[in-house]
């Protein structure tokens, strides 16, 4: 990026004739005029300037001489003038280069893309949650019917009381200090307090600390857990992770089969026992994925009620045999929840977290459901991370949760 720029060497100009021109020798009281003054050198050129750098001096021009009268003395050749020395320009200083700019890493292309077609995607997936409550903002003022108004729509959308009277006193304080005068101004402000209630949510599943990952995951019958691991099995593979599934769920008919779909539209191993203990399966399949160098390996569960102890015992012991194939799985220990069971997904979170010790949530069908606001009663109640959310039955409609993303989908 440096620019070198040279100096031109001065021209002679050459005299007529190519020599230079005698002058006839001075009369002895006649003394040659002092030359004048050389003018002073232009000033330098910036170091930005396309053009070259040059000196501001040339050749002085030759002072006129009266010549004496001649004088009678033969083949006596007349002086030759005495040279003027060239100006010399100053020398430039060296150019000093500009600081190259670094410029901001920039996301892929296509990542962007994507991301854009999931966020349209889940607008419209919480389009029934967000109805009522954007309908609160429609020729409204600042006053406390709109706050009436929106503390309905909240809680109708499932938000909980006590995340509802959160958001409240938080909007209040932003319309204050904002000195907010109008409903879409107060409508923007509630986006940020929602998405600020929502980002200790916010967390990605890490892969690689262990190889391999055991993942456990846990649901009720109907939360879509068997299909959501189809799909993170989908968001794996993506990253370049080896994934192998372990089908655990040895109660419901036919969920080795549906697993089995899965793993091959996935192209991945699958190990499961038709019939066989549900602990035994998960067992095997941590020695397999160690042996077999797999990144992941993910356990499905059977799907029961917290209510049903004996079988929330069973899933106890599923995750005391993989601590017995692995000393630190399981490494992640996921509930899948349905987005359409509001409050009681909030009662499912507190049970299973009693007693499996949960690491993180996927909640689906946000797409089918007017009651979306339940991730808020999670975040103030049971703030247990939200890896992933769904809003449709496609491989690409499971994706990592975002609490920015979530509460402009939900407001419009």
């Amino acid at each position: 990026m440096f620019s070198f720029f040279k100096k031109k060497p001065p021209v002679e100009a050459p005299l007529p004739g190519g020599e230079a021109a005698p002058v006839p020798a001075p009369a002895p009281e006649t003394a040659p005029e002092a030359p004048a003054p050389a003018p002073a050198p232009a000033a330098g050129r910036s170091m930005f300037s396309p053009s070259t750098w040059f000196g501001g001096g040339g050749r002085e021009p030759e002072p006129t001489l009266t010549p004496a009268p001649p004088i009678d003395i033969p083949d006596v050749a007349a002086a030759p003038a005495p040279a003027v020395a060239p100006e010399v320009a100053p020398a430039p200083p060296p150019p000093v280069a500009a600081p190259a700019p670094i410029p901001a890493p920039m996301p892929a292309p296509a990542a962007t893309a994507e991301r854009g077609r999931w966020l349209d995607r889940l607008k419209t997936g919480l389009r029934k949650t967000g109805t009522s409550i954007q309908a609160a903002f429609v020729n409204a003022q600042i006053d406390e019917a709109l706050y009436e108004e929106l503390e309905s729509a909240l809680l109708m959308a499932d938000t909980g009381l006590k995340a509802t009277e959160f958001l409240l006193e938080d909007l209040r304080r932003r319309v204050k200090s904002s000195m907010a005068t109008d409903a879409s101004q107060v409508k923007v402000l509630l986006a940020e307090a929602i998405a600020e209630l929502l980002k200790p949510l916010e967390k990605p599943l890490v892969i690689g600390q262990y190889t391999p990952t055991v993942i456990m995951v846990a649901g009720v019958n109907g939360a879509g857990k068997t299909t959501s691991i189809g799909k993170l099995t989908k968001h794996l593979a993506s990253e370049g992770c080896s994934v192998l599934l372990a089908a655990a769920d040895t109660f419901r008919a036919a969920a080795r089969e549906q697993l089995g779909v899965w793993a091959d539209r996935n192209t991945v191993e699958i190990i499961s026992q038709e019939g066989g203990d549900p602990s035994a399966v998960s067992f095997d399949a941590v020695n397999a994925g160690r042996a077999r160098g797999k990144d992941v390996v993910l356990v499905d569960t059977a799907g029961r009620l917290p209510t049903q102890l004996h079988l929330m015992d069973e899933l106890k012991k599923i995750k005391r045999v993989i601590a017995k194939a692995d000393g630190t799985a399981p490494h992640e220990l996921l509930l899948v929840i349905d987005g359409n069971t509001g409050q009681n997904a909030l009662a499912q979170v507190r049970a299973f977290d009693d007693a499996l010790g949960l690491t993180g949530l996927i909640v689906t069908k946000l797409d089918g459901t007017a009651k979306g606001g339940v991730l808020c009663a999670i975040a103030r109640e049971k703030p247990i991370p939200v890896y992933f959310v769904g809003v449709g039955e496609k491989l690409e409609d499971l994706e990592t949760f975002d609490a920015r993303e979530f509460a402009q989908a939900l407001l419009g």
